[in-house]
């Protein structure tokens, strides 16, 4: 029986999200009404398909009971990436799981996409990669095409032009040709900049003759960074909103309200994500997200990220807070 399979590496340690990647995995980060992770998994129980192959690392058991206890009806399996040696690598740990006639959708675990992923699985060629046209291609992996068949891909160009970037999602039909280039990739030691980069697969796929085409996507979203993060959160709020109940409060939409955040005397808007039993009291937020179990108490917040159980009082002033912690002005 074909089965589409989706590998999702999620073993990023997410270094520039510290404080909050210090208790979470990158892919758990909440945002839009739910972790990065979630959503991504939205999107792939709608293209129909329900088996998951997991590249755990950093945190990974956090990731394991999350999927499982949100997703049920899916069927997820786990392997482990021991070090840090780029996602072509990630990719690479998780042939185990595929099987000759399967296909694979490749797709990065922390990052919000934007678009149409159904084109990609309407190739009948070996491959499709899903790409959008940037003007500056340097920070991105690219393709280069004659007409529909792509026929180079380079990591980080160092020149300047338009150029079809990759943003992170691979469709696969021929999988035996993929496993193979894997293998290749990892027993030629075949790097770029020092480490695996699926680019490095899909270049020996394409030497070995496979004919990979590309889709376009809109874009996508960067949840690297606090600022990138938030960014994303406000396009997310664009899409949807969720606002329960509050007591003699405004709220300014778009505003996603969990079920248990308890809302008094504040305004909150617009952009804000509220996690579940979030408590503000006589407040003021905007473009932030208030992760799960905070207490915000006579605060004006703008930009901000707090994290699970953290307590903000008396604050005025862009934050980004860990979880656990807590802030309050003492006067002087």
């Amino acid at each position: 029986m074909i089965k589409i399979k989706a590998i999702i590496p999620v073993a990023g340690v997410g270094t520039r999200m510290r404080p909050h990647t210090h208790t979470y995995p990158k892919a758990l980060l909440y945002v839009g009404g739910k972790p990065i992770l979630g959503h991504i998994l939205d999107e792939v129980k709608k293209l129909g398909i329900n088996d998951v192959v997991l590249i755990l690392g950093y945190m990974g058991n956090k990731i394991k009971a999350y999927v499982e206890e949100a997703y049920p009806e899916m069927n997820f399996s786990y392997t482990n990436q021991d070090k840090p040696n780029g996602p072509g690598y990630a990719v690479y740990l998780a042939k185990q799981f595929i099987e000759p006639q399967d296909k694979v959708l490749i797709i990065y675990g922390d990052t919000i996409f934007v678009g149409d992923m159904s084109e990609g699985l309407k190739t009948s060629k070996d491959g499709s990669l899903a790409v959008k046209r940037v003007e500056d291609p340097r920070r991105f992996g690219v393709v280069e095409k004659k007409d529909d068949k792509v026929t180079d891909v380079i990591e980080k160009p160092d020149y300047v032009k338009p150029m079809d970037a990759m943003i992170g999602i691979y469709f696969f039909n021929n999988s035996k040709l993929l496993v193979e280039a894997l293998d290749e990739m990892i027993e030629t030691d075949r790097k770029t900049k020092g480490e695996f980069y699926l680019t490095d697969a899909i270049k020996i796929m394409i030497e070995k003759g496979g004919y990979i085409t590309t889709f376009y996507m809109e874009g996508w979203y960067d949840c690297g960074k606090p600022e990138t993060l938030l960014e994303t959160n406000k396009f997310l709020l664009s899409k949807k909103s969720k606002v329960i109940k509050t007591d003699n409060s405004v709220i300014i939409e778009p505003v996603y309200l969990e079920e248990g955040a308890e809302i008094k005397n504040s305004i909150i808007g617009p952009d804000v994500s509220v996690g579940k039993d979030v408590k503000i009291e006589s407040s003021i937020i905007k473009n932030s997200i208030l992760n799960k179990g905070c207490v915000v108490k006579n605060a004006q917040l703008t930009d901000s990220i707090i994290g699970e159980n953290a307590i903000v009082e008396d604050i005025i002033e862009q934050l980004n807070v860990g979880d656990n912690s807590e802030i309050k002005y003492s006067g002087g």
